[in-house]
């Protein structure tokens, strides 16, 4: 494989591979030097056109701890500001060789295009409202590892499903791997075409929170709305949130998840985010290891992986 431009280009073999990886990854993460020189010697950009904390600070982790060397890029201080093209930017950053170029821009499609423009392996981390494969891989991980299998389970996606780039990963990554997926938001914040995806659609929370196995909220995206598709946040939470009271009624191993940032107290109640089932956290600490996976599956070239893992 050259690219992650889409979880399709995985596969739910592909997934079950980079899951395999990441327990692997995992321990090496746990060690007192957390380090393994599998990628010594290669070189991955960051090309963000976007402000991400997790996951550029992961990606970051990820390549040092394959103990690659890492190339910043911040649109702030660079040449964007004097009208520079994206694909002039990854033509400068091509030249300097490279290895892989992690992208992630406000517009869909970007990093398809930067794979036709580089030789570098690519690596999609959030295109527009399209998709965020890597986000979805991690979900996978942290469902597994808590649940020990994402196949059978039921999972509600709950949210701005619209706008979000993670729900249409996630979707792709879930069903591929065998799990039921119920999408659950207003009318407004349904994409247009939700009768083609593989999944079954509700407005109402209360009517599927009992039979869940994992409860996947996100972020009402304010910034990415041109229109007013909602009368006001709090009628949102009192209608689509995940409130208390709400909560209660969940299967008492059900998982509440959420990518982050979170608008707490809107689609979750903050008392929720500190619970046991709750895994933002974990989902941040295997995004490390699940991106280490995925660099190593990109750029590794090694048919035996377990050997440089676990002698470094």
């Amino acid at each position: 494989m050259k690219h992650l431009l889409s979880i399709n280009d995985l596969g739910a073999e592909g997934i079950d591979e980079v899951c395999r990886l990441a327990d692997h990854f995992t321990e090496v993460s746990q060690r007192p030097i957390p380090k393994v020189p599998a990628l010594r010697g290669k070189t991955v950009a960051m090309l963000f056109y976007e402000d991400s904390t997790r996951t550029r600070l992961s990606f970051e982790v990820a390549a040092r701890r394959l103990s690659a060397d890492v190339m910043g890029f911040s649109v702030s201080s660079s040449s964007v500001n004097k009208g520079e093209s994206v694909r002039d930017t990854v033509n400068t950053i091509s030249a300097m060789g490279p290895d892989a170029i992690v992208v992630r821009h406000r517009s869909a499609g970007v990093p398809q295009q930067t794979a036709a423009w580089t030789h570098a392996s690519v690596i999609n981390a959030g295109d527009g409202w399209h998709e965020h494969p890597t986000q979805a891989l991690l979900d996978c991980y942290t469902i597994r590892d808590r649940l020990g299998s994402v196949a059978g389970r039921r999972i509600v996606i709950l949210g701005d499903i619209k706008h979000s780039r993670v729900a249409r990963s996630c979707v792709m990554a879930f069903t591929e791997l065998g799990a039921k997926v119920t999408l659950v938001a207003p009318p407004t914040l349904l994409p247009p075409a939700v009768n083609s995806w593989p999944v079954d659609v509700s407005f109402s929370l209360d009517a599927v929170l009992s039979d869940c196995d994992v409860v996947y909220g996100l972020r009402v995206q304010s910034e990415r709305q041109s229109e007013a598709l909602l009368p006001s946040l709090r009628e949102y939470t009192a209608q689509w949130g995940l409130t208390v009271a709400r909560a209660a009624r969940l299967h008492p191993d059900a998982l509440v998840m959420h990518p982050g940032p979170v608008n707490r107290g809107v689609e979750i109640a903050p008392e929720l985010l500190d619970q046991p089932n709750a895994t933002l956290n974990e989902q941040v600490r295997h995004g490390v290891a699940v991106r280490m996976a995925v660099l190593y599956l990109l750029l590794g070239a090694d048919p035996e992986p377990r050997t440089e893992v676990d002698h470094p």
